[in-house]
């Protein structure tokens, strides 16, 4: 008789529940166009990587967005077709200029965003083709995006997060919490038999397939799941073989 793996632990567990409470709110651009709002409040979040500004509409209703570099306490956010190009405004790609940063960048009008939302992180305008946007996001990919998508004009805040290491394990363990994750992990490979389908042998290795199905039994459903192929890749062989 085995035990429960981690993968069937996780389905109940509260170990593995995030703390919601401790967030303040989703980040979501306003559907709004043609008007400004005023930034009320920058608020750390431990989910976000970058911290979030509260944004107070016309109409009394507030918002959250992600903070650009540049905006503070009482800056203003454009939001529309013709506004200027400043770090914080919202506008369509289609209305700015080539070669301008960006973030929070929507794949389909209307999302609220969804590119280029990590601290630091900005895609890269880089021109029309027909009657879409090219942009270069993060990874340094290419896209075509509809021009009526929505981005922020600048780079996101929180640049350099990642540049201080977490020196304690402690920290690494609260940063893992806030993301519902586990810290530490360890490999499957590490562990007996009894705990782990990769578990056991005399040395740390797989021992036998790494794929199981989409329909594997909870208890051994560990590895590549359902992969789209297996073993290694062969070329065409050559003629006159």
């Amino acid at each position: 008789m085995g035990k429960r793996i981690r993968a069937q632990r996780k389905g109940s567990s509260p170990r593995y529940k995030v703390s919601s409470h401790r967030f303040p709110g989703r980040n979501q651009m306003p559907n709004e166009n043609g008007i400004v709002g005023e930034v009320t409040e920058l608020i750390h979040s431990p989910v976000h990587t970058a911290p979030l500004a509260r944004l107070r509409l016309p109409d009394g209703g507030t918002t959250l967005v992600v903070a650009t570099e540049g905006v503070a306490v009482g800056s203003t956010i454009a939001i529309g077709d013709n506004v200027s190009l400043r770090p914080g405004n919202i506008t369509t790609l289609g209305k700015i200029p080539e070669g301008t940063a960006v973030n929070n960048l929507e794949l389909r009008p209307g999302d609220g965003g969804k590119i280029a939302r990590s601290g630091g992180n900005s895609a890269i305008v880089e021109g029309m083709v027909g009657d879409k946007v090219r942009v270069r996001l993060p990874s340094g990919t290419l896209k075509l995006l509809p021009s009526s998508c929505r981005a922020t004009i600048g780079v996101l805040a929180g640049h350099g997060r990642s540049d201080m290491p977490l020196r304690t394990a402690g920290a690494a363990h609260y940063k893992a919490k806030a993301r519902g994750k586990l810290y530490p992990h360890v490999s499957g490979v590490a562990m007996n038999p009894v705990a782990h389908p990769h578990g056991g042998g005399n040395h740390q290795a797989v021992h036998g397939p790494n794929s199981v199905a989409r329909g594997t039994s909870p208890g051994a459903k560990v590895g590549l799941i359902a992969p789209s192929r297996t073993g290694r890749g062969r070329g065409k062989s050559k003629q006159g073989e």
